[in-house]
């Protein structure tokens, strides 16, 4: 079954795209807990992240590692934090998301409502960085 994420990779979804090459892409969460707030994809699809080949696995840590050295330029923060739910899409991903404090994280709060125009800016400011 084709995931709301593969229709993301094959153009047929709209996203706010903040980098991508021929295995990964990166891309804003839009409903976001912090501006900045990215996901990481793998373009094969895969339910679960430990699932996904090792070497592939590494090559999406590093992939990560770089969209996430992107993001806290542009988002100046204490660390990105890193998370991996992975039970609201049928389709392996990493959070990458700027925090301060611990509660910055937490998946519990209030989403932002962002407009396109003000994702749009948020991912071209990441990927221009």
């Amino acid at each position: 079954m084709t995931t709301l994420f593969t229709k993301i990779i094959t153009g047929e979804i709209p996203c706010h795209k903040v980098a991508e090459n021929d295995k990964f892409l990166a891309f804003l969460d839009i409903m976001p807990l912090r501006l900045g707030h990215t996901l990481v994809i793998p373009k094969v699809e895969v339910d679960y992240l430990f699932d996904i080949e090792d070497e592939l696995l590494g090559e999406m840590i590093i992939f990560s590692k770089l969209v996430a050295k992107k993001i806290k330029v542009s988002f100046p923060c204490n660390r990105v934090g890193v998370t991996v739910i992975g039970l609201e899409v049928p389709h392996a991903h990493i959070h990458l998301i700027p925090i301060n404090v611990l509660d910055d994280m937490s998946f519990s709060k209030e989403k932002l409502s962002l407009s396109s125009e003000e994702l749009n800016s948020i991912a071209l400011k990441i990927a221009e960085s």
